[in-house]
């Protein structure tokens, strides 16, 4: 499952100051690094059968450039999957604040903070981009949490968050 409950203490103090709930979300991947250089290989092997069978004419150069554009967007697409997998959400909760941080494919890090007594979490099962779009409101702006995840996961997501969200209120 593409998200990990990596800390879970409902019970702490409030005075602690410690973590309620920590849970990482990222994309699901399939594809390994194996399994690139086998797809690419395979697409490479598979596309000189028709190739070879044309050297020697003039053929061969109307066509091997479309071959070669086909293999270079066959590149292009598997890396760039390959990077957009690079996403990561935390999402941490303590009894004074609730935060996310999600570090994007290219580095950067946005952060949200709000008052986790203020913190909503909503389900919009038709509303949103995705189907079952998760989000947060209540801070200085409603944010999305796990757009990346399957409805499934996005609506087990959403009751690991209630719970923690209602342990952290019951604390103060």
């Amino acid at each position: 499952m593409p998200f990990e409950v990596t800390q879970k203490n409902l019970e702490a103090p409030a005075s602690s100051g410690a973590s309620l709930l920590a849970v990482r979300l990222w994309p699901y991947s399939s594809l390994t690094p194996t399994g690139f250089v086998w797809a690419m290989g395979l697409f490479f092997g598979l596309i000189a059968i028709p190739v070879l069978s044309l050297v020697g004419s003039l053929v061969l150069w109307g066509i091997l450039p479309f071959a070669l554009g086909v293999g270079g967007l066959l590149w292009y697409a598997l890396k760039r999957s390959w990077r957009d997998r690079t996403i990561e959400e935390i999402f941490e909760l303590t009894a004074d604040t609730a935060r996310l941080s999600r570090r994007d494919p290219s580095g950067a890090t946005r952060d949200w903070e709000a008052n986790p007594y203020w913190v909503r979490v909503e389900l919009h099962p038709k509303d949103g981009p995705v189907e079952d779009y998760l989000t947060l409101e209540g801070g200085p702006r409603a944010v999305e949490i796990g757009a990346f995840l399957t409805p499934e996961e996005r609506r087990d997501l959403r009751e690991v968050l209630m719970d923690a969200l209602g342990a952290a209120r019951a604390v103060r």
